[in-house]
């Protein structure tokens, strides 16, 4: 079988209930289109029966390739293995598996990518999502563009068309915090957005807990900003400032007003000023070290358990760990 043109990656975490629209969808784009498409599904170690959906489509259908996760990775993993797996020739189109990006806009993406853009990125004009966590995606893009080092566009997530020579480089970039729409940004070429409404989930509940979404927030302001570690130096020169202006305050109303401040206020007020400043400080320097230390590792970005591929499953020996390894043979 030869390598297809375009491969859809779709990451999935428990996504039974949406499972036969995805497919019913992606049959309907792929019967349509003149492309030759492959679609990638990456099973992030779902605790229902998605892996069960998964097998018996990629044993049915040969334009299914399938891949199991040995546990939840999260999104951000669970997409890198699949753009690793992925054969696209021309380019690849990343979703989710929710239905919330729409994969009957491949068409208007690519037609992007034929006009010589190289990304290809979905910008949200509107979402259907609560209030709360609407104006919190509003704050934190606007908030990450304003420190950022690299000019992340404002209300673009992870769904995208990326040709295959950025999807080479981004399977070369070995980083354990991922946060694939910065790194996506910082390798460059032509890129282009595509206005577009973001659904609601086609059916089930959001996967992306608070927990989920303030990592993934982590891994943006933290990888690819160097605000943190200035905002340390600035609370430093500040807290300096106010103790400074502290100390001639008292000095005036010793020397002018013969009135110096009496019990333990001083002395609180500036303990707690500056054992603040140094547990903030502390804080994000921990950050910095938390992530040196998790990519010195060395450890694999995650395990595949399984693969299928063109309706044969066969292990996929790269990733197993050495007593995998043996217990395969």
């Amino acid at each position: 079988m030869s390598a297809p043109q375009i491969s859809i990656v779709a990451p999935l975490y428990n996504e039974r209930e949406t499972f036969p629209l995805l497919v019913a969808r992606l049959n309907a784009l792929m019967d349509t289109s003149p492309l030759s498409i492959e679609v990638v599904l990456i099973d992030d170690g779902s605790r229902d029966n998605t892996a069960q959906l998964m097998q018996q489509v990629a044993l049915t259908d040969a334009r299914y390739h399938c891949i199991f996760l040995s546990r939840n990775y999260g999104h951000q993993i669970a997409l890198t293995a699949g753009m690793a797996t992925a054969r696209g020739t021309e380019a690849l189109f990343v979703i989710d598996g929710d239905l919330q990006d729409p994969p009957e806009l491949l068409p208007q993406f690519y037609e992007k990518y034929k006009q010589g853009y190289d990304v290809v990125y979905a910008v949200r004009k509107k979402r259907k999502e609560g209030f709360l966590k609407k104006t919190a995606y509003f704050l934190f893009y606007r908030f990450m563009k304003s420190i950022s080092y690299v000019d992340i566009p404002l209300d673009s997530g992870d769904f995208s068309l990326i040709s295959r020579r950025v999807a080479d480089v981004l399977n070369k970039m070995p980083e354990e915090s991922r946060f694939i729409r910065g790194m996506r940004t910082w390798i460059g070429f032509k890129q282009v957005g595509v206005e577009y409404e973001r659904d609601a989930r086609a059916a089930g509940e959001a996967k992306y807990t608070f927990k989920m979404l303030r990592k993934l927030a982590y891994n943006g302001i933290f990888n690819f900003s160097e605000f943190p570690i200035k905002f340390v130096t600035q609370l430093g020169v500040a807290s300096i400032g106010i103790a400074v202006i502290y100390f001639i305050q008292t000095l005036i109303k010793k020397y002018v007003f013969n009135d110096v401040p009496e019990g333990f206020t001083a002395m609180i007020f500036l303990l707690i000023l500056f054992s603040g400043v140094q547990l903030i400080a502390l804080g994000l320097i921990g950050e910095y070290v938390l992530r040196i230390f998790f990519q010195t590792k060395g450890r694999p970005l995650y395990v595949v358990r399984e693969v299928i591929c063109e309706q044969e499953r066969q292990l996929d020996r790269n990733f197993l760990i050495p007593d995998e390894q043996k217990n395969a043979v």
